[in-house]
């Protein structure tokens, strides 16, 4: 017992003259001290001491000249509220923004950054429930919109940054044609195939809609992929399509690695296949110098040209369809001239409600205008 006392005695004594350095202090009473903490050393950069005792002076010691860096180089959160969006922009700025998120259609939107996809879709959406913004602070009541997303789409409007990048025709014609070739089309037959039927196109240099057709195709999808009844669907389509110096067959954007639509994949393969093969003249003997008749452009090439993909998907060209069709009939110079006939025949095929039933026709048709507008974009 004598020994432990003398013991306990002589380390707290060496803590007392240790002075501040020590973890303990002796007490002034007894013989046998009575052994208090005085302070902890602080693991962040083992420098600073926080007293334990008087537990309300923490903080301030923490904030205080001795406290680690770490402590005094962290951010404080700041308790002042956040400014608003329509004091930072002059009353002509808001009026353009506000003009813009009000008054844009989908597509519009979608050439603003930030707004292509789900946010122009929500923003389409709020205004049409809840009526156009009256502030430039409403619009972070949009979802997914917040207040550093709302600052990025008010500069995009106000400091519009267009990149024209010139097209290349490798880009979405397949294969590959010099374009001088391209350029001596006098026609172009644009071809889309579906899961039943067969739409195409027959557009001329001059933008002039020469023929529009959808063909049903009853022994596409049935059970076996029979070659022979395959056969008889596409000659019978072939039959029927015009001369043309160029056919253009819509190239599907099916992915392989979807197991769920092989099958389909392997009929849209197989259809495309035997059009290439009735379509491309026999030669003889392989020339060099002629380009091949039969050509493949990208789905997704269109649907980007004309601002159709949201996310990974193409949306219905319906709208835009009705749009040069009112055009061709409204102004002087359409981009797309329709003969009466095909006006009267199709004018009720692409309305609210019955996009389905003429899907096939407008990106049959859309496909041929993307043809040309990017061969024209290519060449400038």
């Amino acid at each position: 017992m004598w020994v432990a006392r003398q013991f306990l005695s002589s380390f707290a004594q060496r803590g007392f003259f240790l002075g501040r350095a020590g973890l303990l202090r002796r007490s002034p009473h007894g013989a046998l001290p009575e052994l208090e903490p005085r302070y902890l050393q602080c693991t962040c950069c083992w420098k600073c001491r926080v007293p334990v005792a008087g537990l309300e002076t923490l903080d301030s010691f923490i904030e205080g000249p001795g406290s680690c860096e770490e402590s005094t180089t962290r951010p404080r959160r700041s308790s002042s509220p956040q400014r608003s969006l329509d004091s930072c922009y002059t009353p002509e700025q808001r009026d353009t923004i506000l003009q813009v998120l009000n008054g844009g259609s989908l597509t519009e939107l979608a050439a603003v950054k930030l707004l292509r996809g789900h946010k122009g879709s929500n923003i389409v959406e709020y205004r049409t429930k809840n009526g156009p913004f009256m502030s430039l602070d409403s619009l972070v009541n949009v979802p997914k919109l917040k207040h550093k997303s709302a600052v990025v789409i008010f500069n995009s409007i106000l400091n519009p940054v267009k990149r024209k990048v010139k097209p290349k025709l490798a880009k979405f014609i397949q294969p590959e044609v010099d374009r001088h070739w391209l350029e001596r089309a006098s026609s172009i037959v644009s071809l889309v195939c579906g899961i039943n039927n067969v739409a195409w196109a027959h557009v001329d240099r001059g933008m002039t809609v020469l023929k529009w057709q959808q063909v049903e195709c009853p022994n596409f999808m049935t059970g076996t992929y029979t070659a022979s009844a395959y056969l008889t669907d596409i000659s019978s389509v072939v039959s029927l399509l015009p001369s043309a110096t160029f056919y253009i067959i819509e190239k599907p954007s099916i992915s392989i690695q979807n197991t769920t639509l092989f099958p389909i994949l392997a009929h849209m393969r197989t259809v495309e296949a035997m059009l290439f093969a009735l379509l491309e003249p026999r030669n003889t003997e392989p020339q060099a110098n002629i380009p091949p008749k039969v050509l493949n452009m990208k789905r997704h090439a269109v649907g980007r040209h004309f601002d159709l993909i949201v996310g990974d998907s193409r949306t219905s060209g319906a709208e835009l369809v009705r749009k040069l069709m009112m055009e061709s009939v409204t102004q002087e110079l359409p981009r797309l001239i329709f003969p009466q006939q095909l006006l009267v025949k199709y004018r009720d095929a692409f309305q609210m409600g019955r996009e389905r039933e003429g899907e096939m026709l407008c990106d049959a048709l859309l496909q041929a205008v993307a043809f040309y507008d990017l061969l024209s974009e290519s060449s400038d």
